[in-house]
């Protein structure tokens, strides 16, 4: 099927790559396949599987090692324990809102700390405020 026939106009091609998955925590477990849809405005000469493969790979790692982990390690996202649906939206969406500014701080080369959390050490309600007005 062609990305337009599935409603994806402007859309290329729509890659399916199959991945191996283990359960960590059952090591006798066999492991499992299982199939993850991608769309891409890339042409199909553009890259080859391997390079698809490979595109798809470093977004995950990105993810996971970026905007995850300052979540769920330097903001503590995992051990919140906030019940309302509603509070926890805003605790996200508060959470997202600081990593957006810390990364336009860096790529504006507004601050020189190394790290999300040395830069929210410095943070007070003021100097956010000030850095997301200029």
């Amino acid at each position: 099927m062609s990305p337009e026939e599935i409603g994806l106009c402007g859309c290329w091609q729509v890659v399916a790559l199959r991945r191996e998955s283990l359960d960590l925590c059952r090591p006798d477990a066999a492991p499992t396949m299982e199939t993850g849809y991608y769309v891409s405005s890339l042409s199909v000469s553009s890259y080859g599987d391997a390079g698809i493969a490979a595109l798809v790979r470093n977004h995950w790692s990105a993810i996971e090692n970026g905007t995850h982990y300052r979540r769920d390690v330097t903001l503590g996202e995992d051990a919140c324990r906030v019940k309302d649906r509603n509070a926890a939206a805003a605790l996200a969406s508060l959470r997202n809102l600081a990593n957006g500014i810390y990364e336009l701080e860096r790529e504006r080369k507004r601050t020189t700390v190394d790290t999300f959390k040395s830069w929210l050490a410095q943070q007070t309600f003021s100097s956010a405020w000030l850095q997301l007005k200029r």
